[in-house]
């Protein structure tokens, strides 16, 4: 809800500071006052585009700021969020939208005094405020908006989320599918080298850790001479009469003699004595063993330089390591059982997008006939509103158009069109086209009052859609936007007495004129105030008792109870 609006140097305007209430909010004053200024203003602050010529003639820059009450409007919350705009600390529960214009041209926008662009000033301000009014090509003119209307209308939110859902789903059953296959299509483009790669690892069979030891085998054998030598000689000091093996024995022998005599003492020396035995004899058995290795493999060494060849060539040839070449024959082997089976999982994946889009077709045709009744009842909606507002022979139609299946979304498969046919026997077009200015505004206000549980939007405003009426018309107009105030904040531009009595809340705009320049004022009329400007509606230049009294009855009455 937009509660409230300051304005400064804006054409005729040097300074306003209004304050709006729930309901319907009326502006009268004479033509020429500076009322559609104020819609200008508050257009600026709504991210609209700053015309040539805004800013005041003796002002050097502008600025219109507006405070909306967020209320439960989930979707501009959505829009701040995502836009990254934070809250109000102080008032975590209102928007402030500010714009400024200087002398060169340049604007700036700003929401809670965070700087953000035009752009994003618009979108927060469209979740705000809809004007209309028979020149905006925004809200009801916007066709985009027409099937979130006739949706709203229908209350079938269910059947929106279901088909959503549904699509989601038919969409990732059509991603898997579509990647599947090219996943195969790739892996026959490859099946040849797949096979030629995967037999010749298979024949040259790598195993983990080869490389390692083939490594430590290859240094032995390239070092056989002086290995052997080394363990000739290790053997000669570790075995023999005078080797350590000899030693150790004959110590134990010694010790052995006396153990009875030395107690217990000597028990732990002999364990050891015992265990060197047992040391030297295991390697001593090591040492032979080393050696008739290498007398065995003394011819191997060309064998190991092959191995360990033919494993390097295999690895640079796939750019891996040796040690990855047994997983990477697992992974071709596996590529290759894909390829092989990549015809049945095809066929499962194109069963289950079949599926999928199946489900999706049931959820959207739910919508689309609930969708058909909602616009039945929508067009009969309508039509009980129009003769009271002097289009008995306007035709109203929510026209559902089937789209082709390219253009299916998570949305349904039709759009929504809402048309109208001014004259009989007319072809219903597109309302912007169609209906003239007054028809227009009076078109827009019946179709408000038959979705007005359907608006997304807390505050609407009409620029003079009592335009070309009065007597019994301009008082159904009254009647419907005092309805509609009922439901939402309604603020109306008018010249019509009947309208402007329905108001809850009276701004009377003027403008004043010395010889230096004009401005345009606004003041809150109290009761006395209202019949006043309303019997100066009624009558024109010269106010009359009669005047006055019409305007008392009108605001007592119950065009004036709100």
């Amino acid at each position: 809800m937009l509660v409230s609006l300051s304005i400064r140097d804006i054409v005729l305007i040097d300074r306003l500071d209004l304050a709006f209430g729930d309901g319907l909010c009326v502006l009268t004053g004479e033509t020429g006052a500076g009322k559609s200024i104020l819609l200008d203003a508050l257009g600026l602050a709504l991210g609209a585009r700053a015309a040539p010529g805004m800013i005041r003639t003796d002002a050097r820059e502008a600025g219109v700021t507006a405070l909306f009450e967020l209320g439960d409007v989930d979707q501009a919350r959505g829009l701040l969020d995502e836009c990254g705009v934070p809250c109000d600390e102080d008032s975590p529960g209102s928007v402030l939208l500010r714009r400024s214009l200087s002398g060169d041209g340049r604007s700036r926008a700003y929401i809670n005094d965070q700087p953000v662009t035009a752009a994003t000033l618009r979108r927060i301000g469209d979740a705000l405020v809809e004007i209309q009014g028979q020149f905006d090509v925004r809200g009801l003119l916007d066709p985009a908006t027409h099937v979130g209307f006739l949706d709203s209308f229908a209350r079938h939110s269910d059947l929106l989320s279901a088909t959503a859902r549904a699509h989601e789903r038919w969409q990732h059953a059509v991603a898997e599918r579509i990647a599947a296959a090219e996943r195969q299509q790739q892996a026959q483009c490859d099946a040849g080298f797949l096979n030629h790669a995967l037999d010749e690892l298979t024949r040259l069979a790598p195993e983990p850790g080869e490389a390692a030891e083939l490594e430590q085998r290859r240094t032995m054998l390239a070092n056989a001479e002086s290995v052997i030598s080394a363990a000739a000689e290790a053997m000669s000091v570790l075995s023999g009469d005078t080797a350590a093996d000899s030693m150790v024995g004959r110590a134990a022998r010694l010790l052995e003699r006396i153990s009875e005599r030395a107690g217990s003492r000597l028990d732990e020396a002999l364990s050891a004595l015992d265990r060197a035995s047992i040391e030297i004899e295991g390697a001593i058995g090591e040492i032979t063993a080393l050696a008739e290795d290498i007398e065995r493999d003394a011819s191997g060494l060309e064998a190991v330089d092959a191995r360990l060849h033919a494993l390097r060539d295999a690895a640079r040839k796939h750019s891996v390591a040796v040690d990855e070449l047994p997983a990477l024959r697992d992974d071709l082997a596996g590529r290759i059982a894909l390829l092989e089976a990549g015809e049945e999982n095809t066929a499962a994946l194109v069963e289950a997008e079949r599926e999928a889009r199946d489900a999706y077709l049931a959820a959207a045709d739910a919508l689309t006939a609930s969708r058909r009744q909602a616009s039945i009842r929508l067009e009969a909606a309508i039509s009980d509103e129009l003769p009271s507002l002097r289009l008995e022979q306007v035709k109203f139609a929510a026209r559902l158009e089937p789209l082709e299946e390219p253009r299916w979304s998570r949305n349904g498969r039709e759009r929504i069109t809402f048309e109208v046919a001014t004259n009989p026997g007319a072809e219903p077009g597109p309302i912007q086209r169609v209906a003239s200015g007054g028809e227009l505004s009076r078109l827009l206000l019946a179709l408000r009052v038959a979705l007005s549980w359907a608006n997304p939007l807390p505050t609407l405003i009409f620029d003079e859609v009592d335009s070309g009426v009065g007597g019994a018309v301009a008082a159904a107009v009254g009647e419907r936007l005092d309805r509609l105030g009922s439901h939402l904040q309604v603020l109306v531009i008018t010249h019509s007495p009947q309208v402007a009595a329905r108001g809850r809340m009276h701004w009377h705009i003027a403008k004043e004129s010395d010889d230096e320049r004009a401005r345009t004022t606004a003041r809150v009329l109290d009761h006395t105030a209202r019949r006043e400007e309303i019997a100066r509606m009624l009558a024109g230049s010269v106010v009359t008792d009669a005047a006055r009294a019409a305007a008392g009855s009108l605001l007592d009455g119950p065009a004036g109870e709100g």
